[in-house]
């Protein structure tokens, strides 16, 4: 497949193009400083850009047959604005002008999925991220509500505790109140979730909360 992937020099998003890669896909990616990426391959064709750039957007998603984002807000308290939000409407205004209609992406168990049933995340998550970031709950809660609110064929993946430890293979996805979730998650296992989801048909247009 032929896949753009947004956030790829980030901790979740290199291991996402890698494994792309190593799956033998073609990976656009959209960056802003070619250089963080350090990664050089025959199928990695690198745009510089960013989400405010309309023209480096449509050259990016031009042709995919799939976006996958592993963006995420900023968690500094001194954190303004809404670049993500603002460009996540961009993306996905492009993505129907060029016909691409599959995105997977991230968020987290603070946003509800309603096939979730009554949880203590649903209380908790929330509360402390309004307390502690609540730039990055409003960017979040933003980012989602242009990806779900629009005809795009969506999954986003809830994760909670991201960590830097080896990839384990263990994936759970499911929803809250249903399926036994955890909290942590490496972010190779994260990586590897959102890549299986170009062929997995389970989670179209809903929010599984993921953990190892």
């Amino acid at each position: 497949m032929r896949v753009t992937v947004f956030g790829a020099t980030g901790a979740i998003g290199r291991h996402v193009v890698q494994q792309l890669l190593d799956d033998g896909h073609h990976v656009t990616a959209l960056v802003r400083s070619p250089a963080k990426l350090s990664l050089t391959h025959p199928d990695l064709t690198l745009i510089t850009g960013q989400l405010s750039d309309r023209t480096a957007l449509t050259e990016a998603v031009t042709g995919a047959d799939a976006v996958i984002s592993a963006l995420g807000p900023s968690l500094k308290r001194s954190s303004t604005g809404t670049p993500l939000a603002d460009g996540s409407r961009a993306l996905v205004a492009v993505m129907a002008e060029q016909t691409v209609t599959r995105f997977i992406g991230l968020a987290t168990p603070s946003l509800a999925d309603p096939r979730d049933k009554p949880h203590w995340k649903h209380k908790v998550l929330p509360v402390m991220a309004k307390a502690m970031f609540p730039n990055a709950l409003r960017e979040l809660t933003a980012m989602t509500e242009a990806v779900t609110s629009s005809d795009l064929d969506y999954t986003i993946g809830r994760i909670t505790n991201p960590t830097n430890k080896p990839a384990t293979g263990r994936i759970r996805a499911g929803f809250l109140g249903h399926d036994k979730i955890g909290s942590a998650m490496t972010r190779a296992d994260i990586a590897a979730f959102l890549v299986s989801q170009l062929t997995d048909t389970r989670y179209q247009r809903a929010m599984p909360a993921i953990s190892n």
